[in-house]
């Protein structure tokens, strides 16, 4: 085996440093700097897209932002239309129920009116049909005949 014989071995000794600067060399020089690029390259794009997904999320937060400022303001304007379509309608409503309240009134006081007039009568026709009764029922009892003057006397003094 020529690995173990020393004759050979300064040789080896020079072949395994060339081969070993050599190498050195290649990987240093070459595959490290390729590799180191990519690398570098590789983190370079992950910075870029993180950069990018942090400023689409600003921009993201930015237009939600805005969209609730619009909805709000939306609906603070429907808020203030709904407000002063009630307050028209209360309005309306107040309106003809003052109009209502005044018919109802007047026909109440006519009514009322109506209702005294016929009262008065009916206690005004009360007495003679007081006094007709009386003068009808003194007769079918005692046969007598009641002028109605008298009868009209006796329901007064009776009434009081």
């Amino acid at each position: 085996m020529p690995q173990l014989d020393i004759s050979m071995w300064p040789p080896q000794l020079f072949w395994l440093a060339v081969s070993f600067f050599a190498l050195y060399y290649v990987v240093s020089r070459i595959i490290i700097p390729k590799t180191g690029g990519a690398i570098e390259a590789r983190k370079n794009k992950i910075d870029g897209d993180l950069a990018a997904a942090v400023s689409a999320k600003s921009e993201s937060e930015a237009a939600l932002k805005a969209y609730e400022a619009s909805l709000a303001d939306a609906r603070g304007k429907a808020s203030a239309h709904v407000l002063e379509a009630r307050n028209k309608i209360s309005a309306e409503a107040d309106q003809a129920r003052h109009k209502l309240d005044a018919e109802l009134s007047a026909n109440a006081s006519a009514a009322d009116k109506a209702i005294q007039a016929a009262k008065a009568k009916a206690l005004g026709n009360v007495a003679e049909i007081a006094s007709e009764l009386a003068a009808n029922i003194v007769a079918e009892l005692s046969g007598a005949s009641v002028t109605k003057t008298a009868a009209s006397a006796a329901v007064a003094k009776a009434a009081k």
